[in-house]
């Protein structure tokens, strides 16, 4: 193989470049990552929630020093509608059990963390640069990039450059997505101390709890909030598809969307009192496998959200896990791929064979028709939260007036939005999930 200045390059240093970096590192593999932030963390955001059980696997004593902010042993979802809420609040020894816990994570510290752990296994870092372009030779082959003035060249190129794609289109040939696979993530940060936000989620002492919202938070609209608890602080925001902006169909911008959510009955209280401290936004990919393009190309590998690894399951949103473990997989496929001395697609195939026997690829498989049945299930957002309401005021609220059998204050509610349309559509909800 002809000489290069690193044997991989891995542009963007968020969960899949850093663990990428981490083991090409650690292997001894000659490692440069090139991240277009001002440093590792500075352009990425999330709800954020990562399950542990894939960085645990890269890092096994991670939650001795990783920047952690609580273990989530709450989990609560909510149907809302302009004035109402009804929520399901869950807890379980289980959801605190090694290989099942989950953390409440601030991707600012935590990528920086991660590129710490990289730098230690010798993995050299250039930031606030962006990659122009994928070096290509006479044959198509990926050998580098081209960073500002300077061209550098490596064995192997991992690209894991965001949901934001650029240089896999512009270079490598990959469709760009389409806008009712993508969502708009709108985010706040509000500071609180911990001992308010402990008894305001009824949480013991360093424990956190995750929430998920549907209906009137996104005015009826494909989408949702989310809340999950810090250790001092709360991250509450929302979800929205792209495509409701991109087609005008959506009157209503995120932004206020945002602000009708913080003032909802069942959300001022939570962060009544608390300071705003940070503000965010940031795309997401949602259209799941049928998103997933070509990853394994001549002389390169694609991995994290730029491969469209990514999944929101309603009640469960994934990202962070199928990051880091792509990571894994893209770094230790490129090493094996030195070794041989083939970095060629084909050679570079132990990367695909290793995704599709994981359960990253083999998960977004299984649900690939969820995104599609909640883009087409307009009144999961709309009349859903509505006929929650209903039932509910007519199982609790007492007036003084002869009660009628439980049953029979519930059928009107439902009949009227009829038997069979409901019955259908949960119907083709639960084959989806």
């Amino acid at each position: 193989m002809s000489e290069t200045d690193f044997d991989i390059i891995v542009v963007g240093s968020g969960c899949a470049g850093a663990v990428a970096a981490y083991v090409a590192a650690s292997a001894g593999k000659s490692v440069l990552v090139v991240e277009r932030g001002n440093f590792a963390g500075a352009k990425n955001m999330t709800g954020g929630r990562i399950y542990s059980h894939s960085l645990k696997k890269v890092f096994p004593n991670f939650e001795e020093e990783a920047p952690l902010e609580r273990k989530i042993t709450h989990e609560r979802m909510a149907f809302m509608d302009p004035a109402a809420q009804m929520a399901i609040d869950f807890t379980s020894p289980e959801l605190a059990e090694e290989g099942k816990d989950s953390y409440s994570v601030l991707r600012g510290p935590f990528d920086q963390w991660l590129a710490e752990k990289a730098e230690e296994a010798g993995a050299e870092y250039i930031c606030g640069i962006a990659v122009e372009e994928l070096l290509k030779d006479e044959s198509g082959k990926v050998y580098g990039v081209r960073a500002g003035e300077d061209e550098i060249t490596a064995q192997v190129v991992i690209l894991a450059e965001g949901c934001n794609t650029v240089l896999a289109e512009k270079c490598l040939g990959n469709p760009r997505p389409k806008p009712s696979q993508m969502a708009v993530g709108i985010k706040q940060v509000y500071e609180l101390p911990a001992s308010q936000i402990e008894d305001r989620f009824l949480v013991p002492e360093g424990e956190g709890a995750a929430m998920l919202f549907v209906g009137d938070c996104t005015h009826g609209n494909v989408g949702g909030g989310f809340l999950y608890t810090n250790k001092d602080s709360i991250s509450l925001g929302l979800v929205a598809t792209i495509s409701l902006a991109a087609d005008g169909a959506n009157e209503t911008p995120v932004y206020q969307m945002l602000e009708d959510f913080k003032n909802h009955p069942a959300v001022a209280p939570i962060i009544r009192g608390a300071k705003l401290v940070e503000h965010s936004g940031h795309m997401v990919p949602e259209g799941g496998y049928d998103m997933v393009p070509t990853y394994v190309f001549d002389g390169c590998l694609v991995a994290g959200e730029t491969a469209g690894l990514c999944m929101n399951m309603g009640y469960q949103v994934r990202g962070m896990d199928f990051a880091v473990a792509s990571g894994q997989m893209a770094g230790e496929a490129a090493v094996a791929a030195i070794d041989a001395g083939d970095t060629s697609a084909a050679g570079l195939a132990s990367y695909k064979s290793a995704m599709e026997n994981s359960f990253v690829i083999k998960d977004l498989e299984t649900f690939r028709r969820w995104p599609h049945t909640m883009e087409s299930w307009s009144s999961m957002f709309t009349d859903y939260p509505v006929m929650v309401k209903e039932i509910f005021n007519a199982m609790f609220s007492v007036d003084g007036a002869p009660q009628q059998p439980l049953m029979k204050r519930m059928m009107p509610i439902v009949k009227k939005r009829g038997l069979f349309k409901l019955a259908g559509e949960v119907r083709k909800a639960v084959k989806s999930l």
